[in-house]
């Protein structure tokens, strides 16, 4: 038994206490206090706490911890299990080797057996050198597990920490990853083989810091100031989703009024169709107690994708944003909104989308880039998508894009329109200097040429951009007030609770990637 405890205490200090103080001075916790924060209060199981690792080279016969740099069992968050591991920089820098990796696929295997998330928080130096490939062999066995996990159970990562080389791919194929603020970094290759390379100067921070892959690459989903908020946006993603792709999300306490009305949804669509307005002041409005958490915040601003409740009920939302690109799709917009929705339809999500998108971005850097590529995610997203499909147009749904945002022509359930919306193949007055081309070119009076538009604008708009044509073929289902959008919303989830919808039967599609 004194052997036991001391075995114990000796593995609890990682790298030994010199290099916890150097951990807590660079603003960072340690593996165990990590899991003592996201955890319930005597929850951990921990597994594995007596490995080591089986390399005698290079001098790492005299270098032994207990638990091999990773602390890996299970535990719960808010009662509800999950697995999790926890990378100790403190012993040999968290860096991988045969038996690190061997923990790590050990408690996914029992996160897939059980059916529970699976959380990995991320704080190494890579791959263990001293073992050549059988760290690489060791990041090729979490790849398998992570991708084979993909669409069954959630998987989250927490970068608190370095994560180079080969290591970030696991994070990559997981579902979430979630970074924080100076101490976070992701990198294929760091800034010394950078400098080597191409003769770039570049720092840590500037390469793949945490606000480099939340507004550029698009890496991150979320960002936390410090590591405790970091925690503290794990626990609140996990409120909204299911423990595995065969089990409904958690059904939140909800003491809003579910026929809550808000007024200034009535007026919030300005006069002018050129007048942007905040989209996330209409998500505010209609969710449960105005609570949103918003997914990959800082990229692609002109779409906005998260989670909601809506009388208990976790939803996702999609939605335009008139007040960036004035809410057009384009090539990162397309993606965001795409791998959003392909998450929410694999773990039982309904989703709500909220229009006002003039079209597709245009230029030549979009088309060189693949627009329609990968504009075409976005649309086989939707059409694959078989859980409840709630659509509401506010303003404008012009051309493709009109179609593209879970229109009823991609099996959306229930479709509504406001009174502001305009459907069309293109706005009116891109309409009408189309329409009556060789008419503008005779007029040479710019004054009477716009006047010629504005008339002709008005009764295009009246004739064809109306939500009433649409609805007049049944690809609106109603037309609704927008200060009772929450009641319409939360009436028509209920009513599809038990929508059964399937696909044809395939190994896989060939999303167009």
């Amino acid at each position: 038994m004194k052997r036991l405890i001391a075995e114990r205490e000796k593995a609890r200090l990682g790298g030994g206490q010199k290099r916890i103080d150097a951990q807590h001075k660079k603003g960072k916790f340690t593996a165990r206090e990590r899991l003592n924060l996201l955890l319930d209060e005597g929850s951990f199981e921990e597994y594995d706490m007596f490995v080591s690792h089986r390399t005698t080279d290079f001098g790492l016969d005299k270098e032994k911890f207990l638990s091999d740099g990773v602390i890996t069992g299970h535990g719960t968050i808010d009662g509800r299990l999950v697995y999790i591991f926890s990378q100790d920089f403190t012993v040999l820098g968290g860096s991988l080797s045969e038996t690190n990796a061997l923990k790590i696929c050990k408690v996914m295997d029992q996160a897939m057996k059980m059916g529970a998330p699976f959380i990995g928080i991320n704080d190494s130096g890579g791959a263990r050198i001293q073992e050549g490939v059988r760290s690489l062999a060791g990041y090729a066995s979490i790849f398998q597990r992570n991708t084979m996990a993909s669409g069954v159970i959630p998987q989250i990562s927490a970068i608190f920490g370095p994560c180079a080389g080969g290591a970030v791919y696991s994070p990559a194929l997981t579902d979430f990853v979630v970074m924080v603020e100076k101490t976070s970094h992701m990198f294929v290759t760091g800034p010394k083989v950078v400098k080597t390379v191409t003769g770039e100067s570049i720092t840590d921070e500037d390469l793949g810091g945490a606000s480099v892959h939340a507004t550029k690459s698009g890496v991150t989903h979320f960002v936390g100031a410090d590591e405790t908020e970091g925690i503290l946006l794990i626990k609140k993603l996990l409120s909204y989703l299911p423990q595995n792709n065969l089990e409904e999300p958690p059904l939140a306490i909800c003491d809003d009024p579910v026929d809550r009305l808000d007024d200034k949804l009535n007026s919030i669509i300005p006069e002018k169709p050129s007048i942007p307005y905040d989209i996330k002041d209409v998500i505010h409005s209609i969710a449960d107690n105005g609570e949103f958490l918003e997914v990959q915040r800082q990229y692609a601003r002109n779409i906005v994708v998260g989670f909601v409740t809506f009388n208990g009920i976790s939803t996702g939302i999609v939605a335009n944003q008139p007040n960036y690109l004035a809410g057009c799709l384009d090539i990162n917009a397309s993606c965001k909104a795409a791998r959003f929705v392909r998450f929410c339809d694999a773990f039982n999500i309904p989703i709500v989308t909220l229009v006002d998108v003039p079209g597709f971005l245009p230029g030549s850097a979009q088309e060189f880039d693949g627009i329609i590529t990968n504009g075409a995610k976005l649309i086989f997203a939707y059409a694959e998508a078989t859980v409840p499909k709630i659509t509401i147009i506010l303003r404008k749904a012009y051309g493709g894009a009109y179609i593209v945002m879970s229109s009823k022509h991609l099996r959306g359930d229930v479709n509504y329109a406001w009174p502001t919306a305009e459907i069309a193949v293109m706005g009116p007055i891109g309409a009408i200097e189309v329409l009556f081309n060789r008419d503008l070119n005779a007029i040479e009076d710019l004054e009477e040429r716009a006047r010629f538009v504005a008339e002709n604008a008005a009764e295009y708009r009246e004739k064809f951009s109306n939500p009433y044509e649409a609805a007049k073929f049944g690809y609106i289902d109603d037309i609704i007030e927008p200060r009772n959008t929450r009641f319409r919303i939360i009436r028509s989830l209920q009513s599809l609770l038990t929508k059964k919808d399937n696909n044809p039967p395939k190994k896989h599609s060939t999303l167009p990637l």
